[in-house]
């Protein structure tokens, strides 16, 4: 029994050297973890179970059958993330660059298998440099049977995909199927086709990052919802995401320690709002303020900043909050906002987190960049996002709601649940300068009689007692107890039930 124990044992450490010394030491200079430090990292310590370590591939072309090593270029398992299951697999570049050959593929479909039917999150880390050429279309054929699965675990367990060096050509489409993308700064990058394409087919010349680097997928593209420094920080944050996040679609909401008081009152927030109405603010400072202990993890932080979207908590419990960002053009909705938003309010509706809305919105930016740019179907991907959404829904308008873009954020019209408004609120078809320059053209000529005008249109529309008055808002509150009433209404709120009429699925204006 000692030897055939003692030969397990050597298996074993052939196939945890993966592509052996020399490739786990390039992988070091290049500032990379190899695949199992990297779960080591994202994992509670001691608790990764290997699936199919021993696994190879079968192509006998070009030579292919010379080069076996075990496990084929991808670690597969689960483990726990502070406590919690989750199924997990890590691309392994030291292993034929950590190309996908079909034997690869398969050790990937089980595992998605398996989290689907363990109901628990999976999170994949990807360093290789897409399909094995020498197995054509059976590679080709791995793809599709993960993206099919990506699929089909969508909206069920949360999928999370983290680009931790090349990610190129095929490899690109199961992270895109995920709920979220993260990157690594300087070492990671996703493109459908490399630099060498590029310059054969379109003439341009370009380097890895300029086409795909983390800089442009959070800043341009919006393909990655973060970006961190290195893989450490990286793992670290995906250990503090997971936290926040539930196992399944039927599970509830995890459930923290909180020692934040939950009727903490936050005297500085009645002076946030500045006097000016053209002044802007950081509605960042109020989300800090409401949320449990000031703990935000904000998602593509670096893209469409006039609108901010992330997880906290509230009693424990996690929350999506969404919020306009004056500090960036005034915190119009433009397309990219509009996506933005809508893409983070489904994922809250799927997995039944509560969604908390600050508005200071001035409406949709006008332009006819924005008007070609398709702005109104993507402004009505999150109206459809809102009015689809039947988790838990409180809105608080701190400023500014002005025409269509009042309804889109979470008003009561689209089944908001609690409308809060503090009273620097101002709910109107328009800005009182433009509506009195409507409503009165013919006194244009007189600047007296229009600063009148505005004046008047001011004292009947520029606060949120007009909509009160109809049941559109449910209380004005004051800004220092904002805390407080949206903690009490979400409590209030945790038993809600809505459904929709039954359908295949909707058919949201993509």
């Amino acid at each position: 029994m000692k030897e055939i124990v003692a030969a397990l044992e050597a298996r074993r450490e052939t196939a945890r050297l993966g592509g052996g010394e020399k490739r786990i030491d390039a992988q070091h200079k290049r500032g990379k973890l190899t695949a199992r430090e990297r779960l080591e990292l994202l994992l509670d310590e001691g608790s990764f179970e290997e699936f199919d370590m021993f696994v190879e591939h079968r192509c006998t072309d070009f030579g292919m059958e010379q080069q076996k090593i075990p496990g084929d270029g991808v670690v597969t398992g689960w483990g726990t993330v502070n406590g919690r299951t989750a199924f997990v697999f890590a691309k392994d570049f030291t292993v034929f660059g950590g190309s996908l050959s079909e034997a690869h593929a398969r050790k990937i479909m089980k595992i998605q298998d398996m989290a689907l039917r363990a109901r628990a999150p999976i999170i994949g880390l990807f360093d290789a440099g897409g399909a094995r050429i020498q197995e054509g279309v059976a590679a080709l054929g791995g793809y599709g049977e993960v993206f099919q699965r990506n699929v089909l675990a969508s909206g069920v367990i949360p999928q999370i995909s983290v680009i931790m060096g090349p990610c190129a050509g095929g490899d690109v489409y199961s992270p895109a199927m995920t709920d979220f993308i993260f990157m690594v700064r300087d070492t990671s990058y996703m493109f459908v086709t490399g630099p060498d394409v590029v310059k054969t087919v379109t003439n341009e010349t370009v380097t890895p990052e300029e086409l795909g680097g983390a800089s442009i997928h959070t800043t341009k593209s919006s393909i990655a919802d973060g970006a961190y420094d290195n893989d450490v920080a990286t793992l670290i944050q995906m250990r503090r995401l997971m936290d926040f996040l539930p196992a399944n679609n039927v599970d509830d909401v995890p459930e923290l320690p909180s020692f934040d008081d939950a009727d903490r009152i936050e005297p500085s927030l009645d002076t946030l709002v500045p006097d000016s109405p053209n002044k802007p603010y950081d509605i960042k400072e109020l989300i800090l303020k409401v949320a449990d202990e000031g703990d935000f993890f904000e998602l593509q932080e670096a893209y469409a900043k006039n609108i901010v979207i992330g997880f906290g908590r509230m009693e424990g419990r996690t929350v999506g909050f969404v919020a306009n960002q004056p500090m960036v053009l005034a915190g119009v909705l433009d397309s990219d906002a509009s996506r933005k938003a809508a893409r983070f309010v489904r994922f809250c509706d799927c997995f039944n987190i509560p969604i908390v809305t600050f508005v200071d919105v001035p409406g949709f930016l006008p332009g006819t960049a924005q008007e070609y740019g398709g702005l109104i179907k993507h402004g009505a991907k999150l109206l459809f996002a809102y009015a689809e959404a039947t988790v838990p829904k409180v809105t608080v308008i701190t400023r500014k709601a002005y025409g269509g873009a009042y309804d889109v954020m979470s008003s009561k019209h689209i089944r908001g649940d609690v409308n809060y408004a503090w009273p620097t609120a101002e709910i109107a078809v328009m800005g009182p300068k433009g509506a009195a320059e409507i409503l009165y053209r013919s006194e244009l000529g007189d600047p007296d009689r229009i600063a009148a005008r505005i004046k008047e249109y001011e004292d009947r529309f520029a606060n949120p007692f007009v909509a009160a008055e109809r049941g559109y808002i449910d209380e004005v509150i004051r800004p220092r107890s904002t805390r407080r009433r949206v903690a009490r209404a979400l409590a209030m709120l945790r038993s809600k039930q809505l459904e929709n009429p039954w359908k295949k699925h909707d058919n949201i204006p993509l």
